[in-house]
């Protein structure tokens, strides 16, 4: 009897180690599609909200908006999480904060380890 219970028992366990192992993927690694940009609303005040339209914009999880220093879209300043409204795959609302830079710059949408297309963006005094 306990030859019929051991036997099936290392045969499971053999067939165990032979398993491929998964590699947990982060957010970044799962990202595969760069974001576009199509669209940006007219210039607004601080406090006021900026829609920004496009396509693979991902979550706020994995994404960032940032008012780039250049058209390369580095430095600037990234919105922080509470100024996001709402944030769907093609279009995200942002409540432009306080502190945010007046004057022309460019924005981006950075969704994991890929940054979008830039488009011109200007924060009203």
């Amino acid at each position: 009897m306990l030859r019929f219970f051991v036997a099936p028992l290392l045969f499971a366990g053999v067939l165990a180690s032979c398993a491929p192992r998964q590699q947990i993927q982060t957010a970044e690694q799962m990202v595969t599609v760069t974001p576009m940009l199509v669209k940006v609303s007219e210039a607004a005040p601080r406090g006021g909200q900026v829609v920004i339209q496009g396509r693979y914009l991902g979550g706020p999880n994995i994404g960032k908006v940032r008012l780039g220093a250049d058209e390369r879209g580095t430095g600037g300043y990234v919105f922080p999480a509470n100024a996001v409204v709402s944030w769907t795959d093609s279009q995200i609302v942002l409540t432009i904060p306080a502190d945010a830079p007046i004057g022309g710059s460019w924005l981006f949408v950075e969704v994991g380890a890929k940054r979008s297309t830039g488009l011109p963006y200007s924060v009203r005094q």
